[in-house]
C-alpha cells in the first residue's frame, strides 16, 4: 500500500481500447459502460493524480481490418484515427457531465471539436487539474493507439502507463480460451518481447522500455480497480526493467 493513504503515482497516462467501451454490444458505444469507466477516472482525479487518456478505436473501426480487406492501409488507418476522436468526445462528455474538467487534443487538426495537440498546453491543463485525452493516435499511418499512449506517457513525463483490458493482468495465453494459462504478477520488458505476449505491439513497449515507463495492466471492467491499483492494491500485471 501507499504511505498514509496517498496515491502511489502522481501523473499517469490511461490506455484504453476502443472495445473496452462496447460492453456486451457487438459495436459502439454503451453509456453505462463509458459512464462506469468516468466514475473511476473521477475516482482517481479526486485522489490529487494528474491523468491523461489515450482511446482506441477499434469498437469502430480498426484500421488494419480495414487493409485487409482491401482497402488503402493509410487510408484505413487515418479512418480509425478520426473514430478515436469519436470516443474521446465521447469520454470528454461522461467526465464534464460529473464535473472533471476535460480537453480532448488531436494530433490530426479538427478544432471545432477539439484542441490541436501541442504538448506544453497539455501539460499545463494537467497541473491545472484537468484531465487531457489525447486523440488521433500519433497522427501518422501504421501506428498503433498503444504506440500512440507510449508516446503521449514519455512526452508527458508519465510516472507510469496504465493499460486497461478486460482481465486483471498479463496471461501466458487468452484466459477465455484457455483457463489453464498462466497469470503474471511481474515480466520485464524482455519477457514481454521475447515471450511474444502481445499485451501491446512491440513499438510501444520498446519505447516505454527505452524511457523506463512501467506498464500495469488491470481489468477496467472491475469497478474500482484503477483506484485500487493507484493506491497500491489490487491485481494487476507490471511490466517494467
Amino acid at each position: 500500500m501507499s504511505d498514509e493513504g496517498k496515491p502511489v503515482y502522481k501523473r499517469v497516462l490511461l490506455k484504453l481500447s476502443g472495445e473496452a467501451l462496447m460492453g456486451s454490444r457487438e459495436y459502439g458505444l454503451d453509456p453505462s459502460v463509458v459512464n462506469q469507466i468516468a466514475t473511476d477516472v473521477k475516482a482517481v482525479h479526486e485522489l490529487g493524480t494528474e491523468i491523461c487518456m489515450v482511446i482506441g478505436a477499434g469498437n469502430i473501426f480498426r484500421g488494419v481490418s480495414g487493409a485487409s480487406e482491401g482497402m488503402d492501409r493509410a487510408s484505413a488507418d487515418y479512418m480509425g484515427m478520426l473514430a478515436t476522436v469519436m470516443n474521446s468526445l465521447a469520454m470528454q462528455s461522461a467526465l464534464e457531465r460529473m464535473g472533471v474538467q476535460t480537453r480532448v487534443q488531436s494530433a490530426i487538426p479538427m478544432q471545432t471539436v477539439s484542441e490541436p495537440y501541442i504538448r506544453r498546453r497539455a501539460v499545463r491543463h494537467m497541473e491545472k487539474g484537468r484531465v487531457v485525452i489525447f486523440a488521433g493516435g500519433t497522427g501518422n499511418p501504421f501506428f498503433t493507439t498503444d504506440t500512440a499512449a507510449a508516446l503521449r506517457a514519455s512526452e508527458m513525463e508519465c510516472e507510469v502507463l496504465f493499460k486497461a483490458t478486460k482481465v486483471d493482468g498479463v496471461y501466458s495465453a487468452d484466459p477465455e480460451k484457455f483457463p489453464d494459462a498462466k497469470r503474471y504478477d511481474n515480466l520485464t520488458y524482455m519477457d514481454v518481447l521475447s515471450q511474444d505476449l502481445r499485451v501491446m505491439d512491440a513499438a510501444a513497449i520498446s519505447l516505454a522500455r527505452e524511457n523506463e515507463i512501467p506498464i500495469v495492466v488491470f481489468s477496467i471492467h472491475n469497478a474500482g480497480a484503477f483506484v485500487d491499483v493507484m493506491m497500491g492494491g489490487g491485481r494487476y500485471t507490471k511490466i517494467s526493467n
